[in-house]
């Protein structure tokens, strides 16, 4: 079962703030907007589309064709209640390890803070780049390594409970971790940053930026401002497919 299915973690989720007050109240949208393409008559993959606030961000700019993928069911039933554009946006229930679109089948595939959760980043990033069109715009969030390196999720802390420093714990191992979310343990995969790039590269990707967001007091919505400047939590990279 989806772990976001789950009743108790899909409602701590849709209670945030950001699953309220749409993509604009997300703590990394200062930056993840600024790599995202025109979709002005583009057909979008959205990997990982939760609630559908970035499928329905893409329709509302423009987009011809919009097609929102996510595992929990829940989520997919959240989104197709909500969404504004049901002629543009197709809401399908699917793993993003698993999609299969025919070759050149979208312009552009974006995704938010999802592919900590696919066991294989390489072979998730050969499906994307099967369906995209040459020169294709590929544009990303996820979990930075630097929080998926501490094994068990959580920060490290004194004999009061108090927070003292978050911990970079085995880094060179990767694979699955537990990370505490909402109170929730759920299932993560860390993978090295070099990992992450390389893989693009090898694929046959070019790196147009990469960032890891700095928090702004303001923007920080959903968690303590004085815990998230402590370590980045957030990956941002936008990535072309290179003519074949």
């Amino acid at each position: 079962m989806n772990k976001y299915n789950e009743p108790k973690l899909f409602a701590k989720y849709m209670g945030l703030h950001r699953s309220k007050s749409g993509v604009k109240a997300s703590d990394e949208w200062a930056v993840y907007k600024t790599f995202l393409p025109s979709f002005e008559g583009k057909r979008v993959l959205d990997l990982g589309c939760r609630p559908g606030l970035h499928s329905e961000y893409a329709a509302a700019n423009g987009a011809s064709r919009v097609v929102g993928v996510d595992l929990s069911s829940r989520m997919i039933e959240q989104a197709k209640s909500n969404s504004k554009f049901p002629n543009v946006v197709q809401y399908e229930v699917n793993s993003i390890s698993d999609i299969d679109y025919p070759a050149n089948s979208f312009d552009s595939v974006i995704s938010a803070m999802a592919f900590h959760y696919v066991p294989s980043f390489e072979d998730t990033i050969k499906r994307v780049k099967n369906c995209l069109v040459d020169e294709g715009s590929f544009v990303f969030s996820m979990t930075n390594p630097i929080y998926t390196s501490c094994s068990d999720g959580d920060w490290y802390r004194d004999n009061d409970g108090n927070v003292l420093h978050w911990r970079v714990d085995r880094y060179f191992n990767e694979g699955r971790m537990v990370a505490n979310f909402l109170g929730e343990n759920i299932y993560m995969y860390h993978r090295k940053l070099s990992t992450i790039i390389n893989t693009l590269l090898d694929h046959g990707f070019k790196i147009i930026r990469v960032a890891e967001p700095e928090p702004e007091k303001k923007e920080i919505t959903d968690f303590a401002y004085e815990l998230e400047i402590q370590r980045p939590r957030f990956l941002v990279i936008s990535a072309q497919k290179m003519k074949q």
